[in-house]
């Protein structure tokens, strides 16, 4: 049976779901492509001591406990994060570091022009309606000089396997209709030239899930969706799981989609 429809986007976050979504967000965390990404993100924004550092959308504050460790006592590591049960889950791991954590939205960050040395965002313009006003935010609050490096997914490229054809492609539609900016991973860089940022690097990664995700929370949220948007049936989605289930049993399980990082500089 496939549980309820949760939602990462903050102002919709059940807290009967919140745990739950931050267990998601710990196993994504595990996987090699975001280690990847993160460790490739931390290597082009080099925070040095004394910097200032701000993660937007800061989710469970790994990132802002990163950037604390290395801009040391002297610098300020902060982190936005408008849900307040997400942000309480950050404070209370980031306890023993300097990493603080501020309420605030990517449409209007509490903070006063050029106060960053860096600033990261990671897969928070998906859930965005006009990510071209974050851009601009995040450009704002660069300081001259600063780093920004903004991630996101391209729900475009997701791929999973096995399973009927016609119900993976309805799976698939609903995903990209009830996302509000399912592109995202391909607009970055556009998103943050026309905020005036040079953008001097783009990454990408396949985020790849292992047999375990084939009954995991991720494609049981999706077969949620699915139902509650009237794009399958039950049955449909019992078959959907199924057939995942046996095939990663035979070790034909795959479950992909990419991600896009991109560097730019305040000039």
């Amino acid at each position: 049976m496939p549980e309820s429809e949760p939602s990462f986007r903050a102002e919709r976050i059940n807290p009967a779901d919140l745990d739950r979504l931050v267990a998601l967000l710990d196993l994504q965390a595990a996987l090699p492509g975001i280690q990847r990404l993160r460790q490739w993100a931390m290597l082009a924004l080099d925070p040095q001591p004394g910097e200032k550092a701000l993660d937007v959308g800061a989710g469970t504050g790994s990132e802002v406990q990163a950037f604390a460790a290395a801009v040391g006592s002297a610098g300020d590591a902060v982190g936005v994060e408008p849900n307040a049960g997400m942000r309480s889950i950050a404070e209370e791991r980031a306890r023993g570091s300097a990493a603080r954590f501020v309420d605030g939205d990517a449409y209007e960050l509490p903070f006063a022009d050029n106060t960053f040395d860096a600033v990261r965002c990671e897969r928070v313009f998906q859930h965005l309606h006009e990510p071209e006003r974050a851009a601009a935010e995040i450009a704002r609050v660069l300081r001259p000089g600063g780093r920004a490096v903004v991630i996101d997914s391209d729900w475009a490229t997701a791929i999973l396997h096995p399973g009927d054809p016609a119900v993976l492609n309805a799976l698939t539609g609903a995903m990209l209709a009830t996302t509000p900016n399912p592109h995202s991973g391909r607009g970055l860089a556009g998103q943050l030239t026309a905020a005036g940022l040079k953008v001097t690097d783009i990454g990408s990664q396949a985020l790849i899930q292992d047999n375990a995700a084939a009954d995991g929370s991720l494609v049981r949220m999706l077969a949620a969706t699915g139902i509650h948007r009237g794009a399958i049936t039950q049955d449909q989605a019992d078959k959907f799981l199924a057939d995942l289930a046996e095939g990663a049993a035979a070790g034909d399980f795959h479950m992909s989609v990419t991600m896009f990082a991109v560097l730019a500089h305040k000039g």
